[in-house]
């Protein structure tokens, strides 16, 4: 017989189910970015009129789903740069110069919800950019995920000039012999930020400089010991994401190698009973991109098949 679920709740979007209290609104919900954007996209939906979004605006597709039926119409940017005298979201990830520019061109009114963290990101490597160069080129190196949206975003600070680094592995590649300026996305790990650092202040030439600065989100990056020391208190852990979310991916890794018994979800559908055979202790935690209503659905579905059990 399982024992009664408690609701437990940080910052990191963890529930632990017990006996199923309702959760409480507040329980759960996005990152502060993703809350923007969101609200953002349903105020404009309130007043009518046709809204696009550049991109899908999170990465859940039962999120993205749920925004298609109020009206919202996600486009990529080849759609866009077709698009005129229209009115477009940008998403939390944020847009390169040449997005602005088209819409400049095209008459698109541009709704902004690019997170304001990556925004000041955004300033800060466009103006390392725009210094007087004196002497040899610089490089900027951002460590992040090629092809991300954010990542995209801040190359274009740089006019594609910035190199991307996904790992330290890759880091070993630089050039030593010029000067490094290094930034992060803002949902990398810390923990791999500060390897590839410490490996750059090893082998950079006495002759050049090396300057990092640390733009990890908090907000993102304080889960990680949380949604450790959480996955280690229960039997089994449902960790519900999006496929397409790298926040999603990189938290998940962190709750699989501390709990062999966790499972990535993206709805009840996915459940599958046997997974709680045995357990006394049941944690259901999510992606920054997770979104409070489907934490919630997840929650309902687990209640009713333990009580049915």
């Amino acid at each position: 017989m399982y024992q009664p679920f408690s609701l437990f709740q940080s910052i990191i979007n963890i529930w632990s189910v017990k006996i199923l209290p309702k959760p409480k609104p507040d329980a759960s919900g996005f990152c502060f970015g993703v809350t923007t954007a969101i609200k953002k996209a349903e105020e404009e939906l309130a007043k009518g009129g046709t809204l696009y979004c550049l991109g899908d605006i999170v990465h859940n597709s039962r999120e993205v789903e749920r925004l298609k039926e109020m009206g919202l119409i996600t486009i990529n940017h080849e759609e866009f740069n077709q698009l005129q005298n229209a009115k477009v979201l940008l998403r939390a990830h944020g847009e390169p110069p040449e997005t602005y520019a088209i819409a400049q061109r095209n008459n698109i009114e541009i709704i902004d919800a690019t997170c304001p963290v990556v925004l000041r990101l955004q300033k800060r490597i466009k103006q390392e950019y725009d210094l007087p160069q004196v002497g040899e080129e610089k490089q900027i190196v951002i460590y992040g995920k090629n092809g991300h949206a954010e990542v995209l975003g801040l190359v274009g600070q740089t006019a594609g000039k910035a190199i991307v680094i996904e790992k330290l592995e890759e880091a070993k590649q630089l050039d030593f012999s010029r000067s490094i300026r290094l930034y992060s996305q803002t949902t990398k790990s810390l923990e791999e930020f500060q390897r590839i650092v410490a490996y750059i202040q090893e082998h950079i030439s006495p002759n050049v400089t090396f300057e990092y600065y640390d733009t990890i989100c908090r907000q993102v990056a304080n889960r990680i010991p949380n949604i450790r020391k959480f996955a280690a208190s229960h039997d089994v852990i449902l960790f519900v994401s999006g496929k397409k979310s790298s926040n999603g991916k990189i938290l998940f890794s962190e709750c699989l190698s501390i709990n062999p018994n966790a499972h990535i979800i993206d709805s009840a559908e996915e459940i599958n009973p046997t997974w709680f055979h045995n357990a006394q202790s049941i944690g259901i935690c999510g992606a920054t991109s997770t979104p409070k209503w489907l934490m919630e659905e997840i929650y309902t579905a687990v209640n009713h098949l333990l009580n049915n059990e």
